[in-house]
């Protein structure tokens, strides 16, 4: 009877899609002596839209971890090598033939630099696996505080979450490194003199922490780079009475069709949106670099900006103008969601081909938001407040709110998109009769 031979294959990050070149290690949930079966998780990445659990498409023994948390890992270069059984013997570092890539779907090879052995807590985790003890339980940490655990080198097992249900966040993690714990401006501090004496520290210029850069705040500085320095941008302001939306938004919320969302004067804003790109279709379009050409996108995905723990993300609403209102409300409301709890997919977080973002929800009055580069508009939404208003030549307190768009000048000029913003007004302005004429 012949013994099973063991083959020793090695797992390269996959093209996860979307254009992607490259990833941030984020945490491994294997170590080495682990024995891991096909499709299981092994650690996840964090990429320019999203953090990602990769499964194996391997069943094995994990022999070897060639990456460590923290570090930036391009498409095709090694993760970690897993022996397998019933293979042919041939090892990893054969020189004799190329080692086999990895099967995933879209996966395609490409030349790597050598990655570092990341080795640290191997030996105990792998330890334990032998000794048949289960393995430690996963502490529950957001996907950018294990990212800075990992570039700070805290342990998430040592640190208490404060966030909702325990879970650990950013600030927890610095805590725990030492660096929640310096006073801040207008703390009073304890006299020198009561102070005991210690050997004076060395003269420094100034006080300061770098934080490493990665992920989605990378990628989201590339982008809005790209975008500045790409596009000429230009903006315009409108002011408008929003009363009627903001009445229309309670009457809204209890209508059997809301039932189980809840409408806000976005859901009115991102309509009025979508009817003003009807009209004026430039700013639902992008500039081919390559051919020179204006192109004009049939279908509206609507980028929904939005704050979450990891930095901007943009999640997409395909197809907003074929939605009611409430699908509509409904789906701002999901991909949003979605975003903020890190479970967008990259295909959910690309895509989109005009932009919207609430700046109000901070209690700013408006701004002048950067393009999303590939889209020729954007616009931002102040906060909509009490203020006097003149109302059929009497004043009155109304809902006021303060509208900006950004524009690509290449391709919508001032009197497109002046006009599409007064569109918008007008719809904020009175928006049933609009609405009634969408349907």
């Amino acid at each position: 009877m012949t013994n099973p031979t063991r083959a020793v294959e090695e797992f390269r990050l996959p093209d996860l899609g979307e254009g992607l070149t490259e990833a941030d290690w984020v945490h491994w949930v294997v170590a080495v002596g682990d024995r891991v079966e096909l499709n299981q998780v092994i650690g996840e990445v964090e990429t320019a839209k999203a953090t990602v659990e990769l499964p194996s498409p391997y069943g094995g023994t994990v022999e070897e971890l060639l990456v460590e948390p923290g570090q930036t890992v391009p498409v095709g270069a090694p993760l970690l090598r897993i022996a397998t059984e019933d293979g042919p013997a041939e090892p990893a570092g054969d020189s004799s033939g190329p080692s086999r890539p990895s099967v995933l779907v879209g996966y395609g090879p490409g030349d790597a630099p050598q990655s570092r052995r990341a080795t640290r807590r191997a030996s105990a985790d792998a330890g334990r696996a032998r000794d048949g003890d289960p393995p430690p339980a996963r502490p529950d940490a957001k996907p950018g505080a294990r990212k800075l655990a990992a570039l700070l080198e805290v342990d998430l097992d040592t640190v208490t979450g404060t966030g909702r249900g325990g879970v650990i966040t950013r600030d927890d993690v610095r805590r725990t490194a030492g660096h929640g714990d310096e006073p801040t401006a207008g703390h009073d501090e304890e006299p020198t003199a009561e102070r005991p004496h210690s050997p004076a520290p060395e003269a420094s210029p100034e006080r300061t922490t770098r934080i490493p850069v990665g992920g989605v705040r990378k990628r989201t500085a590339e982008a809005v780079s790209r975008s500045a320095f790409t596009a000429p941008h230009a903006s315009v302001f409108l002011t408008c009475d929003a009363t009627a939306t903001v009445d229309l938004v309670s009457t809204l919320r209890a209508s059997p069709a809301f039932e189980g969302v809840r409408p806000t004067a976005l859901s009115i804003v991102t309509r009025a949106l979508l009817h003003a790109i009807a009209d004026e279709p430039s700013l639902n379009a992008h500039w081919d670099d390559d051919t020179g050409e204006i192109v004009l996108h049939h279908d509206v995905h609507l980028g929904i900006a939005t704050a979450t723990s990891d930095g901007l993300k943009v999640p997409v609403v395909r197809e907003a103008q074929r939605l009611s209102l409430p699908r509509l409300a409904r789906s701002i409301a999901e991909v949003a969601d979605r975003a903020r709890t890190g479970r967008s997919t990259p295909s959910e977080l690309t895509g989109s081909t005009v932009s919207v973002t609430n700046v109000g929800v901070f209690g700013v009055d408006g701004g002048t938001p950067i393009l999303n580069p590939g889209e020729s508009a954007i616009l931002a939404v102040g906060a909509i407040s009490d203020r006097p208003w003149v109302v059929d030549g009497a004043l009155a307190i109304r809902k006021v709110v303060t509208l900006s768009l950004s524009f690509d000048h290449r391709l919508v000029d001032g009197e497109q998109a002046g006009r599409a913003l007064a569109t918008i007004g007008a719809f904020l302005g009175d928006p049933v009769p609009m609405l009634l004429a969408d349907t």
